[in-house]
Order: structure tokens, then C-alpha cells, then sequence
């Protein structure tokens, strides 16, 4: 009879990082169900740092009408950080959270000077941008990694909920690990050229196969996946 490992086992064996052979057969593997993801840098990093917090806690469809509706009624970001913080509330009112949102984007505009800019971002050292990016107002990891990837395509992975989720069961982190060291192994193990293509078919994973209860049996990845191979996971999924 074949022995199950249950939960409790699982977890006094040591996490081990997957080594690069590994990370290039899940990439493989993503790209025959999902394909190759192109990145094309917007080159307006202000704009993806105010998008990412109207994108927290609501899905892209939201986001993205609250933005279009605060550039509208304000032309510019000198506009939005001076007006007054009702008004800002009311433009971003269909994203979620107005109350909290608005004077965090205030907040970070105030922190970006008299004439709000991140272009330097662009050239200065990866490390130094982050640095800067993190010690705004309520500015994490993903968010600094949005900009960064998605503005000018330098090479740090945002980690949200789907890639924390799919990315654990996978091992290529251990599957509790905090979310800052979710970012880290993930820079670690990722090969630059990868990030943007391994940070959107993770998700589009997420969204579609490996969610909260996961269609395991659907999924081409489940052959390498130790999140499958423990057959207490398997049968709860199938």
C-alpha cells in the first residue's frame, strides 16, 4: 500500500530551493498553456504607482475606471496632490477604498516634490530606485516592483495573491513564506530576461487553474508540482 504523507509530515521537511534546470521546465511548461507574454514598458512610472494603489483590494475593471476618471478631472499630478481630498475621493470613488486611497496618493505626490517625478528611475541603480520607491507613504514590494518592471521593463517581480499561491504550492518558495521573502527567492531563482513572462503566466495560472481550490487535474503542471504529489492535497482537489 502507498504510503500518504500527510500535512503535518510535510512540513519538518526542509524547503529547498529549486535549482535553475527546474525553473526553466516550469517556464517551458507555462509557455505551452499560456504562451510568451511580451513586455512593453508604459515609460510613465507615476502612473503605474498610482494605478497599482487604486488596483489594491478591487479587479482591474474598477482600477482602471477609477484612474481614467482622476486623470479626467485632474490634468495633471500637481492637480491631484493640491486639491482637496474630497474631491480626489469622489474621481476614485468606483475603485474601492476612496477614504484610504486618496490621501495615500497625496501623500506620496507631497513626497515627490514640487514637480512630482520618478524618470530616474529608469537609469539610476535597481537597488537605489526600490530604496526610494519603498520609503513613500505605503509603497511595499509589489507595488515598487510594478513600477519598476512595468514602466521601464528593469527586472523585479511583483508578488501578489496568485503568484504567492501558485509559487509556494510549486516550491519555488516555501509555501508560508512571507511575502517579502516570496520577492526575494523569486529574484533569486528567476533569470532576468524571465521575470515579466514568469510574473504574468504565474498569474494567468492563478486566475484560471492553481486557485484557492485548485482544478488540479486539468493542469500540466501537476507532475512537478509537491503541492500535487502529496495525495491528502490530490484527493481534496480532484
Amino acid at each position: 500500500m502507498m504510503k500518504t504523507t500527510s500535512p503535518s509530515e510535510l512540513e519538518k521537511k526542509p524547503w529547498r530551493r529549486p535549482d535553475r534546470r527546474r525553473v526553466r521546465a516550469i517556464r517551458e511548461r507555462l509557455r505551452e498553456m499560456y504562451g510568451v507574454p511580451v513586455n512593453v514598458p508604459n515609460r510613465r512610472p507615476i502612473d503605474e504607482l498610482v494605478l497599482t494603489i487604486l488596483s489594491q483590494h478591487t479587479n482591474d475593471t474598477n482600477s482602471g475606471r477609477a484612474f481614467k476618471l482622476l486623470q479626467e478631472r485632474f490634468p495633471t499630478w500637481d492637480e491631484v496632490r493640491d486639491a482637496p481630498v474630497a474631491e480626489v475621493e469622489d474621481a476614485i470613488r468606483p475603485g474601492g477604498l476612496a477614504q484610504q486611497k486618496a490621501p495615500r496618493i497625496q501623500a506620496i505626490l507631497r513626497q515627490l516634490g514640487e514637480e512630482p517625478s520618478l524618470d530616474w528611475t529608469e537609469t539610476a541603480p535597481l537597488e537605489e530606485s526600490r530604496d526610494y520607491l519603498l520609503s513613500l507613504s505605503g509603497v511595499g514590494r509589489k507595488t515598487a516592483a510594478c513600477v519598476l518592471l512595468f514602466s521601464w521593463g528593469l527586472p523585479d517581480i511583483p508578488v501578489d495573491v496568485h503568484i504567492h499561491r501558485v509559487g509556494g504550492r510549486l516550491g519555488l518558495f516555501p509555501e508560508k513564506a512571507s511575502l517579502e521573502r516570496a520577492h526575494d527567492e523569486m529574484l533569486a531563482l528567476v533569470p532576468s530576461d524571465d521575470i515579466y513572462e514568469f510574473h504574468l503566466n504565474l498569474i494567468r495560472h492563478g486566475r484560471t487553474l492553481c486557485r484557492p481550490k485548485p482544478r488540479c487535474g486539468e493542469c500540466d503542471l501537476r507532475r512537478m508540482c509537491p503541492w500535487y504529489r502529496d495525495l491528502d492535497h490530490r484527493e481534496a482537489a480532484l
